[in-house]
Formats: C-alpha cells, sequence, structure tokens
C-alpha cells in the first residue's frame, strides 16, 4: 500500500507529460477531417462537432495548466481528484470522436467510410502511450471511441459491415492488451525510478553521515590528544624539577612530598580520561555485560544524597532529594553512573540555587529527573552536548570542570539499558535531565545468604610476559615484592624456559598467568595463554594487560573468556585482581575436592 501511494502521483504526473500528443492530434486533425466531410455532412454539425472538440481540449490544456503550477508551487494535492478530472475530459473527448463514426457512417460512400475507420482506429491506437498511466482512462476512452462505429456496422447489412464490425472488436481488444502491458512498462519505469531517487536519498544520508562521522572522529582525535598531553606534559615536568633537585644535592622531603602529590594528582586524572575513554570503547562495542534485577530507588536515593551533601556544601548549593519507595527493573551499576554522571553535571553547571532529583510516575514507568539552576543549554546545542568532549561552557578545556564524556557515557549506557534520556532546558534558568524505567513489584525478602569467601593474597607462582622490557621488569619487580615467584619473559617461549630454569632449582608453581595483549612477531596474548598452558598440561588463570581501546579488540579479548585490565594500572588495582583470581582458584579447587569426597 505504501508502494501504490508513492507510485500512483508519479504515474499520474506521467499521465499529463505524456497527453500533449492527443491535445495536439485533438487541434490538428478536426480540421482535415472536416474538409473531407464537407459534402456529406451538414456544416452545422460539423461546426459544433469541431467547436465541442475545441472547447473541450482547451479545458484539458488549462486542467493541465493548474495541475503544474500546484505540481511547481510543491502544493500537496489529491492525486485521485486529478486523475479522474483528467479521466473525464478524456472520456467526452473520446465520445466526441467516437460521433464522428455515427454521424460520418455513410454506407453509400465506401472510401468515406473507409476514411472514417482509418480516423477512429488512429484516435485510438495513438491515445495507449498517452493514457495507459491511468488504465480507467484509457479503457473509458477506448469504448466511447470505438462503440457507436461497432453500433453501426452492427446495424448495416452486407459482409463490408461484418468484416468493419469484426475489425473494430479486434482493435478493441489488441488496444486494451497494448494498453496493459504499457501501463506495466511505465509502472515498473516509475517503480525503478522511485527506487532510484529513494537510493540516491539513502546515499546522500550515508554520505552526510559519513562525513559528519569524519567531523567527529577529527574533533575527538584533537580534543583526546589535548587532554591526553596536558596531564603527560606536567607529569613531565614534574620529573623534571625532581631530577633538577636531585642534582643539587638532598631532595627535602617537603619537596619530595608536594611534587609526588602533584604527579600522583596528574596520574590520577589522566587514569580518569583513559577510564572514561574506555568506557565508551566498551559501550561501542557491545561488550558491557547487563544485570538487571529489582532496584530499590529509595536505597539508591539515599546513597546519591550521602555522595553530593558535601559538594553541595562546599558550593552553597541547594541539594534536595525527593524519595520514593518504587522499584525499577535496571542494571543498579549502570543506573547509579548514570545518575552519578547527570548530578555531576547539574553541580558543575550551577553557580546559585539548587539540584533536586525526584520521580513522575509514565503509566507503567517512572521517569527520574535531575533538575537544576544553572546556566542552561541553548536548543540548537541540546543535540551536541551527548558528543565526545563537548563542554559548551568550557572552551578553554579546564579538567577541573570535566572530561566532556560523561553524558556521551549517560547516553551509551541508557541506550544499552532501553532507558530513553531527555533533556529540557532554558538558557540561563537552568535544565532538567532524565531516564524513564520500568516500574516493577518489589521484591520478596530474600533468605540471609551464605558470605562470599574472601581471601587473603596467596602466595605463589606468575608468569608474566610483555614484549615491552620496561613494563615487563616493573611488573616482575612489583610481583616479586609482594612474595610472589615470577617467571618472566618477552614471549611464551622466553618465559617457558625461565620457568624450567626455576623447576630445575626446586619446586616452580604457576598459578597464574599475566600478559601483555600484543607481543612480538604478530602473536597475541590470547596465543601465549594457550601455549603456557599446554606447557603445563592443564588450566591456568589468566590475566591480560592491554593499552588498545578499540572495540574490535575489546571484543576479541571479552570473547577468549579471559580478564582484561587496561593500561596504565595501578599497583593496588592490579594485586587485587590477583587477589580476586587467585581466591576464585581456590574457591573452585575446594569445590572439586568436595565433589570428589562426596
Amino acid at each position: 500500500m505504501e508502494t501504490r501511494e508513492h507510485l500512483q502521483p508519479l504515474l499520474i504526473g506521467l499521465l499529463f507529460r505524456q497527453s500533449y500528443a492527443v491535445l495536439f492530434a485533438n487541434f490538428a486533425i478536426p480540421l482535415p477531417v472536416a474538409y473531407v466531410l464537407r459534402d456529406l455532412v451538414s456544416w452545422d454539425l460539423l461546426f459544433s462537432w469541431g467547436a465541442a472538440l475545441y472547447l473541450l481540449t482547451f479545458a484539458r490544456i488549462l486542467l493541465d495548466w493548474r495541475y503544474r503550477r500546484q505540481t511547481d508551487e510543491g502544493r500537496t494535492r489529491d492525486w485521485r481528484r486529478w486523475a479522474w478530472r483528467f479521466t473525464l475530459l478524456s472520456w467526452v473527448s473520446s465520445g466526441l470522436w467516437g460521433a464522428l463514426g455515427w454521424f460520418a457512417f455513410h454506407p453509400d460512400e465506401p472510401q468515406t467510410l473507409a476514411f472514417v475507420c482509418i480516423v477512429i482506429t488512429g484516435i485510438a491506437s495513438g491515445a495507449v502511450p498517452s493514457l495507459s498511466a491511468f488504465p480507467l482512462a484509457y479503457a473509458g476512452s477506448l469504448v466511447a471511441i470505438l462503440l457507436p462505429f461497432a453500433i453501426r456496422c452492427f446495424l448495416g447489412e452486407g459482409p463490408i459491415y461484418d468484416t468493419y464490425l469484426i475489425f473494430t472488436i479486434c482493435l478493441f481488444g489488441v488496444d486494451l492488451y497494448y494498453s496493459r502491458v504499457t501501463h506495466r512498462t511505465l509502472a515498473e519505469t516509475v517503480r525503478l525510478r522511485f527506487e532510484n531517487l529513494s537510493l540516491i536519498t539513502s546515499l546522500e544520508a550515508e554520505r552526510d553521515k559519513a562525513q559528519s562521522a569524519d567531523r567527529s572522529k577529527s574533533r575527538f582525535l584533537a580534543a583526546a590528544s589535548h587532554d591526553l598531553r596536558q596531564p603527560i606534559h606536567a607529569l613531565s615536568l614534574f620529573t623534571s624539577t625532581l631530577a633538577a633537585l636531585g642534582r643539587n644535592g638532598d631532595v627535602p622531603a617537603k619537596n619530595a612530598r608536594d611534587l609526588a602529590d602533584r604527579a600522583r594528582s596528574v596520574i590520577g586524572n589522566l587514569g580518569g580520561l583513559l577510564d572514561a575513554l574506555l568506557d565508551i570503547s566498551k559501550l561501542d562495542a557491545g561488550i558491557v555485560t547487563i544485570a538487571r534485577e529489582p532496584v530499590s530507588l529509595r536505597r539508591l536515593f539515599h546513597d546519591l544524597k550521602a555522595e553530593f551533601s558535601g559538594i553541595a556544601k562546599d558550593q552553597s548549593l541547594g541539594w534536595r532529594v525527593v524519595m520514593t519507595d518504587v522499584w525499577v527493573d535496571t542494571d543498579p551499576m549502570m543506573l547509579k553512573r548514570v545518575l552519578d554522571n547527570l548530578i555531576s553535571n547539574a553541580f558543575r553547571y550551577t553557580r546559585t540555587g539548587k539540584v533536586l532529583i525526584g520521580c513522575r510516575r509514565r503509566g507503567a514507568e517512572l521517569e527520574v529527573q535531575v533538575w537544576d539552576t544553572g546556566v542552561g543549554i541553548p536548543a540548537s546545542e541540546q543535540d551536541a552536548i551527548f558528543e565526545e568532549f563537548v563542554q559548551l561552557q568550557n572552551p578553554a578545556r579546564d579538567r577541573a570542570q570535566g572530561l566532556g564524556l560523561g553524558l556521551a557515557i549517560v547516553q551509551r549506557t541508557a541506550a544499552l539499558l532501553g532507558h530513553p534520556v531527555k533533556v529540557v532546558s532554558t538558557e540561563g534558568r537552568g535544565s532538567m535531565f532524565s531516564i524513564t524505567l520500568p516500574v516493577v513489584a518489589p521484591p520478596s525478602p530474600a533468605q540471609p545468604g551464605r558470605a562470599h569467601p574472601t581471601a587473603a593474597t596467596q602466595h605463589g607462582g606468575i608468569v608474566v610476559i610483555d614484549d615491552e622490557r620496561d613494563a615487563l621488569d616493573a611488573t616482575a619487580l612489583l610481583l616479586r615484592t609482594l612474595g610472589y615467584a615470577v617467571y618472566a619473559g618477552r614471549s611464551a617461549a622466553t618465559a617457558r624456559k625461565e620457568l624450567a630454569k626455576a623447576a630445575r632449582l626446586g619446586e616452580a608453581p604457576v598459578d597464574l598467568v599475566i600478559t601483555d595483549y600484543r607481543l612480538e612477531a604478530g602473536k597475541t596474548g590470547i596465543d601465549a595463554i594457550r601455549e603456557i598452558r599446554a606447557h603445563l598440561g592443564r588450566e591456568v588463570p589468566a590475566l591480560i594487560l592491554s593499552g588498545d581501546t578499540s572495540p574490535a579488540r575489546l571484543k576479541e579479548v571479552t570473547a577468549s573468556g579471559h580478564r582484561l585490565l587496561h593500561k596504565p594500572l595501578d599497583a593496588v588495582r592490579l594485586e587485587e585482581e590477583i587477589e580476586a583470581l587467585l581466591a576464585e582458584r581456590a574457591e573452585d579447587a575446594a569445590r572439586e575436592i568436595r565433589t570428589v569426597t562426596r
């Protein structure tokens, strides 16, 4: 139905355009016809017939002019109305030509009869390409042209009239057949033209989208480069300052602590940026796992109220949380992160007034709203704020005002959860950001569960593989300091040699493999883990480190089932991950023992 609605207006436009030949014939043919019939038909009848035909032709020209005028002005038109106007005038015009076959039918004048037959045949056949765009127009016209002549032939006596009648009937069938064929051809041509136009429009839209994506990518890379270079530049200056102080003699403890604190702050900012970029990459790669469950908004709002009370006090802003007892179906960690970002932005861009979070019921859903009385967002920029590194009030890209990635993460996270995000804002008066969640019934009281066991650091052996010498040495030194036996190498083969050397000297346990993702000779950390496991003849836990945040790489590592951490990695985080993996391994082993003894 949709295709018909698109094609029919185009076919009607073709009907009007192709009628010019018929209109020309209506002007040119009546004069020679009147000349041939001047001695056989009264002048009054010929004059009336010709005048009616010319007046009708002018009416058809006027109709065509009005149609083209509306088309040029781009006004919406009802194609059915225009088609039937055209059809009715065509039928009347064809009736006038058919009348010729009635009043000019002279049995005593065979040549005149043949002439009239030729004229009628020519008009009927010539209208096939002109009227077939609308089959009813041609079918009615064909009947109006041929029926009077066929009736006269039927009433006449003699074989010549029977021959003319059979000829007329055959002509009717042949013309009607070719009209149908022509209509199908025209419809197919119009359909292909419509599809080509749709394809061109689609290609232009894709081209514009690609150009927009290219511009966004260039802006993203420029902003990311700037934001990455700034902390690295500051860290380089702090390191140079520390080196200069060292060359001048002993470094005072106060200066050393101050430089260390500043360097730690810079590293923290750098890590925050890299973590945000990693979150964007994970969301784009589609590897974030959703853990939906009933979530109490009262409990979540209570946590948010406590979390942001200090910020509100420091900025002398009002902070109000409207509590609710509603439960929603969502991932609690993801929802918490979305609301954290929205509330942080509200405080960041509010100078005076207050920030509020509350809810509104929307049928079976709940809209969680974050209001502020801040600077507001111009209507023209309300779509752009969800792009990476866009900060309308921070042209100098002051890191104290955030990274410009929060709303990009909000939008991607909400899309992944299927929770629509909305923004309503008035410049200079404040903004309202909201996320809509499905409401669920509160869960039944849970039975007390067994607490998950926690394990202290389990000292054992760790295989470390990294083709970067400095990174390898630093990781090995840290792990040895923590009390682990370390078998380090720049490849799996080298690590196996270190392991074999340790085994010759005594016990060489291997409880974990830590490897960089990109290794020498085109190998990956996944290959290295497979090689070490094959050497050991058993499965051991593995941890992959990588500085690559591309979606394709994230998908590849996630599909392997190994745990992935991204560089730069804090030593405390690495130690926690090792503890967690070894604790899981110990619990699995205990579970196997219980199963066997049972």
